[in-house]
């Protein structure tokens, strides 16, 4: 080649050459569009410059998404300036269009800490409510499996029956994001949400797009109020409950998620404090601390009913207490919570944990009940 091209003709060419042999052709093609459209595009790769790179990078962080309205993120630009190195690598190297890589010396912005979302379990009960009772019923399968086999959105996607054996429960992916194949082992339940669509012999198992399912999730919680959750927080959280299993090691889970790097495992996983607090006791006091754990204050309403107080416990529907006073009711619904729990515990069943209810109550409306409270008032604000 040997001639003078602009920033953007490099861009354009590396997106036809190089680009299209990867992976995320797709995102990358986003990121070479943004850069072609920045002045910096205009100049020759010859006398594009350090400080130039550095004004770019300063310029990006200093700008906000047109379409969330935040800030540009370190990420972000971390990527399009490890892009602009790559193309000025093959520039020099391949094209001899350029006689340095100008990125090479310029600081990029600093890592920000890895995301540690995880779902609330309100949130959970919430998201699989409204996908059950979505009309496209492959989403309730979709964010059930993701959350069961930790598999990424384009893994999921891209699923086909013939690599699913039902039998012996496992799916293969033939082609993952790292470039190596991989089986994951589906829990009865992970199964369960496969036969749910209905069993075919080939063909993809789910019909979404990665946009359709984009579109599918941001409306989801739009209209659930639930803000700053990803669907790849999905992913991070199996990683951290196949964790805090405790049956499973470090490399066992590696083998199910897919990653290569155990740093990069280490960063999705973050462990409960309530998981550590268990292993803290051992076996110790074991049935203390499973009476304890089930011991907990619950949300609950309290209501004038115009002959007297109501109290409402949200999270267990069929715990409540009347009383002609407000004292008297907290403590009637606090002898039904107790009960509730205790009969509970002694039938194995399972009760929910508290702040799961579903319906929309006023914050300031809300007390704790605490079914051990031995003060005048068995409940706080």
């Amino acid at each position: 080649m040997h001639r003078d091209i602009t920033l953007g003709e490099g861009l354009e060419l590396y997106r036809q050459k190089v680009s299209i042999l990867k992976k995320g052709y797709v995102q990358e093609s986003y990121r070479v569009a943004n850069l072609i459209r920045s002045p910096l595009a205009t100049k020759s790769m010859r006398q594009v410059s350090s400080p130039d790179i550095a004004s770019y990078r300063d310029l990006r962080l200093a700008q906000t998404n047109p379409h969330t309205g935040r800030q540009i993120s370190a990420s972000t630009v971390r990527l399009e300036m490890s892009l602009l190195s790559h193309v000025f690598d093959i520039g020099r190297i391949e094209w001899g269009v350029c006689d340095s890589n100008p990125v090479t010396n310029v600081r990029k912005p600093k890592t920000p800490p890895g995301r540690d979302r995880r779902l609330l379990p309100r949130e959970e009960r919430l998201i699989l409510r409204y996908c059950h009772n979505h009309p496209t019923h492959e989403l309730y399968s979709l964010v059930v499996l993701a959350l069961e086999t930790a598999m990424r959105q384009g893994e999921l996607l891209q699923l086909e029956w013939e690599n699913i054996n039902l039998r012996n429960r496992i799916a293969h992916l033939p082609d993952t994001k790292n470039g190596s194949k991989r089986d994951v082992p589906l829990s009865l339940k992970a199964r369960e949400m496969l036969i749910r669509l209905g069993v075919k012999n080939k063909g993809r198992v789910f019909s979404y797009t990665s946009n359709g399912l984009k579109s599918a999730w941001r409306i989801m919680l739009n209209r659930l109020g639930i803000e700053d959750l990803h669907f790849h927080d999905l992913r991070h959280e199996a990683c951290s409950r196949l964790f805090e299993l405790g049956t499973l090691d470090v490399m066992e889970i590696a083998a199910i998620s897919g990653h290569k790097s155990l740093a990069m495992l280490k960063r999705y996983t973050h462990l409960k404090a309530t998981k550590l607090v268990k292993k803290l006791e051992g076996n110790r006091h074991r049935g203390q601390q499973v009476v304890v754990n089930h011991l907990v204050p619950y949300p609950a309403i309290v209501k004038e009913t115009g002959v007297g107080f109501e109290v409402r416990v949200l999270d267990i529907k069929e715990v409540t207490g009347e009383g002609r006073t407000r004292t008297f009711a907290l403590r009637q619904a606090q002898d039904a919570l107790l009960r509730h729990l205790m009969i509970a515990l002694r039938d194995k069943r399972d009760v929910p944990v508290p702040d799961q209810y579903l319906e929309a109550v006023n914050e300031d409306d809300i007390i704790m009940l605490d079914p051990l409270s031995t003060t005048g008032e068995p409940a706080f604000n």
